[in-house]
């Protein structure tokens, strides 16, 4: 009887969400014409795979592009998969035509995919191709995130007089070298290689040898096919925990039995390797003329150079309009998880409040202004910077990135020769050290430190993202731990964490990691943000340069960012070591490839603090008088 009666329900169940699905389509239906699998031609004969959802009428209407390398079919499994139909009948009951396109070599799409659906041409051509359709008035917006917003930047760059606005949401995976950062779409950070992409690729790239459509295929068989064979393969699930291990890395994807593509050749490439300047990546030699409304995370992967891009159009672009129409906002969640921000939003273990922002008016209202001319509050009362302060736990506005009123504030590290974890003997203070009681621990890339939360996406189990109580983590004798005085006051850092450290060494190469911590009365100590530095980039990313044993170098981390209210009895942490693991790739300490490498050597790593070689980080902070 039990069974019978969980059987009903389930059927139930079915028949409720089948025609939820069933109803979305109809809405649609009843005010939107849908073309789905048009196939757009581009310039060299290739079509783009591309579903079209518009108003009905004659009446030319705006639209809204979003371009992706991911599977946006409506059947799955012989099911209706509502996800676009949604986003779709909000756009169409707006006003709006919302097309969704798959890049090249993605699905039904024809030609072979790169990781940025290069050649850039093709988004340039869809752009034409929707501004002269008769049922668009000529004003095309681009919105996404991750990888579907990735390639808006680089082709805004082509400046095409139809592209009138860009919502790029966690968009560092299309942001290449801008400024000192060097991190290629995320695929380094400091040099050091970021294994997200290992796993992402995993689950994302074609192997050569997949079944392929014969090109030149009709849309009535695509619109046929599209109900029962979606071109989706089905990827085994990998325990990643183990699988990042595997050694040499370039065949990490190949010893988990998966696809072959162009993971292989991507992990040879070095920061400043002329292909990633071949590509869909934008660089800050090119210009950027349009008005952008920028979305990031705390918690995100690329915080920081996301950030630095904002900052480089609002004063690199040549037109003061452009220049002044860039806004920003900074949420505290994961990675493309601002919509999940809820009444009290727990990113990872810490509770950051309600964080909740109406992004869907937002995002509208921007295109109201941009698309259809419309009037609203969009340029007399959004902030250009709208940010979320941890700890504070509210929405704040500034006019700029870091807020004009921050100030740099520099702590200097010290100890009696004893900083190895949190039972050691490191402190944090603003007065500069004398002598010299230098920190040494062991680092083995056999034995890594590894991720606890932290900035992260796309690594499937490896790693959790978010804040998460770094104690346990802080008994390691390879982690150098330097802890502030409880502070007498509450104070907010917002901005770009700068941090200088002096390191010996015995070996050619090594890494240095840092993270920056809120160290709680109760002794919790969540993390804030983390970055690494491959010392045989501290002078750049042009050229390698050895370490000598013995002798001291100064290394200046690649910048961290956020914002976090430290409360009055709170203490400030910083996390010094050699690994981050699998956050970032180990380095072997030999000098070597790294990704062709299976054995490392122990590397003895001293950092140094005193009036001649002054280890510091310097805080952006808010001081209330």
């Amino acid at each position: 009887m039990k069974k019978v009666t969980l059987l009903l329900l389930l059927a139930v169940c079915w028949v409720t969400v089948s025609a939820q699905e069933k109803s979305i389509l109809a809405q649609l239906e009843e005010i939107a014409i849908v073309d789905q699998k048009v196939m757009m031609p581009m310039r060299d004969g290739v079509r783009l795979a591309t579903d079209i959802y518009r108003p009905k009428g004659d009446k030319p209407v705006p639209i809204i592009f979003s371009r992706t390398p991911y599977n946006f079919n409506s059947y799955r499994d012989g099911e209706l998969v509502t996800r676009t139909m949604q986003t779709a009948l909000e756009a169409v009951k707006r006003g709006y035509a919302y097309v969704v396109q798959n890049e090249r070599g993605r699905f039904f799409s024809e030609g072979e995919w790169d990781i940025l659906g290069t050649p850039l041409t093709d988004g340039y051509d869809a752009f034409t191709w929707m501004a002269e359709q008769p049922w668009s008035n000529g004003k095309i917006g681009t919105i996404g995130c991750s990888s579907t917003a990735e390639w808006q930047m680089a082709v805004a760059a082509m400046d095409h007089p139809a592209h009138a606005a860009l919502i790029p949401q966690a968009f560092g995976a299309g942001v290449g070298r801008i400024g000192n950062y060097y991190e290629q779409g995320n695929w380094y950070r400091g040099g050091a290689g970021q294994m997200l992409f290992t796993t992402w690729l995993y689950s994302t790239q074609h192997d050569p040898m997949a079944p392929r459509l014969p090109e030149g295929i009709a849309q009535e068989d695509l619109q046929r096919l599209q109900r029962f064979y979606d071109m989706a393969p089905r990827y085994p699930r990998v325990d990643w925990k183990e699988g990042l291990s595997h050694l040499p890395i370039q065949d990490i994807i190949k010893n988990v039995n998966g696809p072959q593509g162009i993971y292989e050749e991507m992990i040879t490439r070095k920061p400043n390797d002329p292909k990633w300047y071949e590509g869909g990546l934008f660089h800050d030699d090119m210009e950027f003329e349009k008005p952008s409304f920028w979305f990031v995370s705390w918690y995100d992967v690329s915080t920081s150079p996301n950030l630095a891009m904002y900052n480089h159009i609002r004063a690199n672009a040549k037109d003061p309009k452009v220049r002044d129409n860039q806004y920003l906002v900074i949420a505290p969640t994961l990675h493309c998880a601002y919509t999940r921000a809820t009444e009290n939003t727990i990113v990872g273990e810490r509770s950051v409040g309600d964080a909740r922002l109406n992004y869907e008016e937002l995002t509208y209202a921007w295109f109201d202004f941009w698309l259809k001319g419309e009037e609203n509050a969009t340029k007399n009362e959004m902030p250009k910077v709208r940010y979320y302060t941890m700890g504070a736990n509210k929405w704040q506005s500034a006019d700029t990135w870091p807020p004009a009123e921050t100030q740099m504030v520099t702590y200097y590290l010290d100890s009696k020769g004893k900083a190895n974890s949190r039972l050691g003997d490191g402190t944090l203070s603003t007065k500069r050290p004398s002598k010299d009681n230098p920190d040494t621990f062991q680092y083995d890339p056999m034995d890594p430190v590894t991720s606890n939360g932290g900035n992260v996406c796309c690594t499937g189990n490896a790693i959790q993202g978010g804040a998460f109580d770094q104690q346990e983590m802080e008994l390691r004798d390879d982690i150098l731990v330097y802890t502030s005085a409880p502070l007498e006051a509450g104070v907010e850092v917002s901005g770009f964490i700068e941090a200088k450290l002096f390191l010996s060494s015995d070996v050619k190469d090594t890494d240095l990691t840092i993270k920056i911590i809120d160290v709680y009365p109760d002794g919790t100590a969540y993390n804030l943000d983390e970055t690494i530095q491959r010392v045989r980039y501290r002078e750049g990313y042009e050229k390698e340069v050895w370490m000598e044993k013995g002798k001291v170098y100064e290394v200046n981390m690649t910048p961290m960012s956020t914002s976090n209210y430290f409360e009055k009895g709170h203490r400030i942490r910083i996390e010094v070591s050699s690994s981050n693991f699998p956050r970032f790739d180990r380095n072997m300490n030999t000098g070597g490839n790294t990704y062709d490498e299976t054995t490392g050597v122990v590397a003895t790593n001293t950092i140094h603090h005193s009036a001649k070689h002054p280890s510091s980080i310097s805080l952006p902070m808010i001081i209330k008088k």
